[in-house]
């Protein structure tokens, strides 16, 4: 089974949705989760930020922030992250933001990758990743390791859930 496939039944199963904000993934995120049969159940949508400011106007992230580090950060990221979960309301939002060269940006190094996800419950974790490889090889293992993220997030979230049910056991 694909991470893909796995967030998704992971998401059914809880009557809970995604929805996905993509910077250098560029839609990778959206089109991995789409080719699913049965996405629909729990795929709410995704907003591709390409554009720095689409990143402040369409998902609110803080135009300050972005004016002082610039669109590759892990704060950048976690706001994406929220505001595409908000924007699209949906239990969960994840996020992609980096470099995928084949030039650096914001002074930041090819390979320089930032994934988010956050949910219900106040749950939010950002990793900084470091890649190697082409533009496509950085693209393709972004969009894995948001997908992998969300999956342990998800874990984590129904590990709590069980705990609490039981009785704190």
């Amino acid at each position: 089974m694909s991470e893909a496939a796995r967030v998704l039944r992971l998401l059914t199963e809880r009557e809970q949705t995604l929805a996905v904000a993509e910077s250098l993934t560029g839609g990778l995120v959206a089109a991995e989760l789409t080719s699913v049969p049965g996405a629909s159940h729990a795929f709410r949508g995704s907003v591709t930020a390409y554009a720095t400011a689409l990143k402040h106007t369409v998902l609110g992230v803080d135009g300050a922030l972005l004016d002082q580090r610039g669109a590759v950060d892990p704060d950048v990221a976690l706001q994406m992250a929220a505001g595409v979960r908000e924007a699209l309301g949906a239990s969960w939002g994840i996020a992609t933001t980096g470099v995928a060269g084949p030039e650096p940006q914001d002074g930041k190094p090819v390979g320089t990758v930032y994934v988010s996800a956050v949910g219900p419950a106040g749950s939010n974790k950002t990793l900084a990743l470091r890649l190697n490889g082409d533009r496509a090889e950085i693209r393709k293992e972004s969009v894995r390791s948001v997908l992998e993220l969300l999956s342990s997030e998800l874990r984590k979230a129904g590990r709590a859930q069980d705990t609490e049910q039981n009785g704190g056991i």
